[in-house]
This record gives C-alpha cells, sequence and structure tokens, in this order.
C-alpha cells in the first residue's frame, strides 16, 4: 500500500445505489486511478463534495494506492484548477461530458503519461477561457491521435485519398478504407497547421462538422478495439 498525491483529470462519475459515486480519474503520476466514493451524494457535512467529480474536473488528490484492487480509497481531494465557464457554460460543459467520455474509451494506462496528462489539462484551460470554440472537439480528436499512436503521416500530403487503417494520404484508391471526400480535406487543414491551434476557424457549418466527427470517430473505432462511440455525441451535435 502507497500514499500518493497527485494532479488528476475526471473522466468519469457513476452513481452506485444510493448514495454512492465511483469516480475514475486520469492521475498525472500513475494513470488511470478508480476510487470508491462512499456516500457522497447524500451526506452533507462530509469533506468531499460531488461536485468536485464533474467531467474534467481538475482535482489535487491524496490516495492510498493497494495494488490488486481496482477501486482505491481516497483521503484527501481539492480543487486544483478552478474552472471560470467550463461547467457553467451549457456549450462548455457538452463538449467537456463528450471528451470525458472519449478519454475513459482511449487511456488503459495505468502508468504514468506526463506527455498527454499535460496536454489534456492545458487544452481544459484553454477552452475555460476561449470565447469562440465550436470546433475545438473536433481540433482535440485530431491532436489526441499523436498521444495514442496513430496521428495521421505528415509526408503524404496534397494527395487525393486518406487511408484510415494506415493513417496516411496516398494517390490512389488502395482498399475499402480509403476514403475521397470534403473530410479528407478538413483533415489535411488541421494537419497543414505549423502550430497546433485548437480553436483554428475552419470555416464548417453544422453539417460539415457533424461530418467531419463521424469521420474521425470512425478513424478511432478502426485504431482502438476499446473505443466505443460516445453517448452523448447526439447532445454534442444539437449543439454545434
Amino acid at each position: 500500500m502507497t500514499s500518493i498525491k497527485t494532479n488528476a483529470i475526471v473522466l468519469s462519475s457513476v452513481k452506485y445505489g444510493e448514495a454512492d459515486l465511483i469516480v475514475t480519474c486520469f492521475t498525472k503520476e500513475v494513470g488511470l486511478v478508480s476510487f470508491f466514493m462512499r456516500g457522497i451524494r447524500k451526506s452533507k457535512r462530509g469533506k468531499f463534495k460531488s461536485s468536485f467529480f464533474q467531467s474534467l474536473s481538475c482535482l489535487d488528490l491524496d490516495f492510498m494506492h493497494r495494488d490488486q484492487k481496482n477501486l482505491q480509497f481516497l483521503k484527501d481531494a481539492k480543487v486544483a484548477i478552478p474552472y471560470k465557464s467550463l461547467h457553467q457554460n451549457i456549450y462548455k460543459s457538452c463538449i467537456a461530458m463528450f471528451l470525458a467520455e472519449v478519454l475513459k474509451a482511449c487511456i488503459r494506462e495505468e502508468e504514468r503519461n506526463l506527455e498527454l496528462y499535460l496536454f489534456i489539462e492545458n487544452a481544459l484551460i484553454a477552452l475555460d477561457e476561449a470565447e469562440k470554440f465550436s470546433n475545438f472537439h473536433l481540433l482535440f480528436l485530431v491532436e489526441l491521435t499523436r498521444f495514442l499512436g496513430f496521428y495521421p503521416e505528415m509526408n503524404h500530403q496534397n494527395l487525393a485519398y486518406f487511408n484510415m487503417i494506415e493513417g496516411r494520404f496516398e494517390a490512389e484508391d488502395s482498399s475499402i478504407y480509403t476514403v475521397q471526400n470534403s473530410n479528407v480535406d478538413i483533415l489535411e487543414r488541421i494537419l497543414n497547421q505549423q502550430k497546433t491551434d485548437l480553436f483554428q476557424n475552419l470555416g464548417l457549418n453544422q453539417k460539415k462538422r457533424q461530418d467531419f466527427l463521424d469521420f474521425i470517430i470512425y478513424y478511432y473505432e478502426l485504431h482502438l478495439q476499446s473505443f466505443y462511440k460516445p453517448k452523448s455525441k447526439e447532445i454534442l451535435e444539437q449543439l454545434f
């Protein structure tokens, strides 16, 4: 049993019974960790507030890590980064709910991944402060593939086709997973950024935005066996 203090990002908070929660976090020091929060939904005097564990909250955690145990014991939790608008703005909170689902489906590591953690944390801080963010979830998903191991190859751009299995641009239709459509053009524009801009103006209407979201989710499904289509996608598409 080891005592660990670390920053963490909440990926999910699931009701268990009448008063409990099971909270899953991506931690800065040890990767994915889940906690059993007994009585938190009924207790008004406890040191933990259920509001701490909203989607993508950034926390400071102090907990006991027990090997071979799926659920850990949380000793203390505090808000590490107080958001100004992420949970108050309905549009941003919807994006947060969607991205939390995506991250929960993607991250399987019970070990430290500092680069991935810092990318997520910095992206959330930027989203919290942003005024225009209608393409944020799309650009985040593309950039996230860099950390998951299937970021599209950069040396085959300006070609008409994109091979979704190989993750590269090609000159011809080589397989059933090779596509040629407006989504390929959008992807190429995103990849052509010299510096990643999660708030890039892509000039998309709602239909094109939704089509590209379907495209990138399918790309995830092809590369991650554990990935599933987020339930919150339908809500997201009503707003964006």
